[in-house]
């Protein structure tokens, strides 16, 4: 088995739902942080990892994602024309040119198990990365991703990113138990979708990030569709652990969800705070809320 990672998915299929109205006329992941969409983020963090092919699983309505890692030469003229060579560069630089990008059609919205198996044409019968755009990650060193990588080089099976979370929070996430006697370090002995926290085996959640074996296809295709009428691929990965070890990496840094709000909006915070051109003035304006805050004052 080829144990270098080159490729990774991007389900980018989805409606949006907690962001309308916004997301009526415009795909979430295209939302900015600060001045870079969050698919941006999620691709960068990939290539940083090796990556060389993205594939990215759409829907109606996600032409933006489509046309923004795509050329514009308009732009491109009227920005060289300007002299605007700095802008030029990045936005010519959006993606290195050694890696490729393929799209592929969700046609109906049958949750991320079924957004996987569209991608199956695609992926060959090499592993794969798994990438969610939702969560974008912050790190102090080496990213998730390139971690994973290599514990997969080791393993040569399956490995989901994981992250240790409040035991109110466990229904929203997959939850994994840990095997008492592994083969391999961190390896689990199974995986539960949203259980309520009476029955969470652990408060360990599964996170958007994944390496999968193309067995995963196998799984899928006979994996009948669960809660909420999608294809779990939370119960597809419960069936591969009869056939393969699938292990954890805990995600060290930061990891927000940024297809909640509020998680949003830390994001968007906490990233601005890291530019030199946004680091004084930001932190004076919330500064200055905060004391208006304290008395009583009205923040507008």
């Amino acid at each position: 088995m080829n144990t270098f990672i080159t490729t990774a998915v991007f389900p980018v299929a989805g409606m949006g739902t907690r962001f309308l109205p916004v997301t009526k006329a415009g795909p979430k992941e295209m939302l900015p942080i600060v001045d870079k969409p969050l698919i941006q983020y999620v691709v960068e963090e990939a290539v940083a990892a090796g990556i060389k092919k993205l594939i990215f699983v759409t829907s109606s309505g996600k032409r933006a994602i489509e046309d923004y890692f795509d050329r514009n030469f308009e732009l491109e003229y009227m920005l060289e024309k300007k002299g605007k060579l700095n802008v030029l560069h990045t936005v010519r630089n959006i993606i290195p040119s050694d890696v490729k990008i393929v799209y592929v059609r969700q046609p109906n919205p049958r949750g991320l198990g079924d957004a996987v198996l569209c991608a199956k044409p695609a992926v060959s019968d090499e592993a794969f990365a798994v990438l969610l755009a939702d969560d974008i990650m912050e790190y102090a060193h080496r990213a998730c991703l390139s971690d994973m990588i290599l514990q997969f080089q080791k393993t040569k099976s399956s490995v989901l990113a994981v992250e240790k979370i409040a035991p109110s929070h466990v229904d929203k996430y997959g939850i994994v138990s840990m095997m008492q006697d592994p083969v391999f370090e961190n390896q689990i002995d199974g995986i539960v979708e949203k259980p309520s926290p009476e029955q969470a085996p652990s408060h360990l959640a599964v996170t958007g990030r994944y390496i999968l074996t193309s067995r995963i296809f196998d799984m899928l295709e006979n994996t009948e569709v669960g809660m909420g009428g999608e294809l779990q691929l939370t119960d597809a990965l419960s069936k591969l652990l009869s056939f393969e070890p699938v292990t954890v990496c805990t995600v060290k840094g930061r990891r927000y969800d940024c297809g909640d709000r509020m998680g949003f909006l830390q994001a968007t915070i906490d990233f601005a705070l890291k530019r030199a051109e946004f680091h004084n003035p930001l932190r004076e304006h919330l500064n200055k809320l905060l004391q208006n805050m304290k008395r009583n004052h009205p923040i507008f």
